[in-house]
């Protein structure tokens, strides 16, 4: 028999220190419930698909699931295949605060900076 080595896939979206920090502050104060905080790309906005993060009542089938210290992070199954190889970061400044992406699958952005294309 040949022994068979098993490598660990990386993840689809790599989290950063402050992007995990606000992961664990969403599930400190998630309503009852809520297993996790899920990113999906719902498609909406000028360039036809967006980012969301919500929280999430039940593990579904072919999401994929990232253990971060504060809580557990899901990326929509359908959603992946845009997101690969992506930083996922929490900004804040003066004026505002919200997830900051950068992804290599965008080929595109709306002038607002709410929607993008792959």
């Amino acid at each position: 028999m040949t022994d068979v080595k098993t490598r660990t896939r990386p993840a689809a979206v790599t989290l950063t220190p402050n992007a995990e920090a606000r992961v664990a502050a969403l599930m400190a104060n998630a309503p009852e419930g809520a297993i996790g905080v899920k990113l999906s790309t719902p498609r909406r906005g000028c360039s036809g698909l967006a980012y969301s993060v919500d929280y999430v009542t039940e593990e579904a089938k072919f999401d994929e699931k990232i253990e971060t210290p504060g809580g557990i992070f899901y990326i929509d199954g359908a959603s992946v295949l845009y997101l690969i190889g992506s930083t996922m970061d929490w900004v804040e400044d003066d004026f505002a605060a919200g997830f900051v992406f950068e992804n290599p699958n965008a080929k595109g952005a709306c002038g607002c900076g709410e929607s993008f294309t792959v």
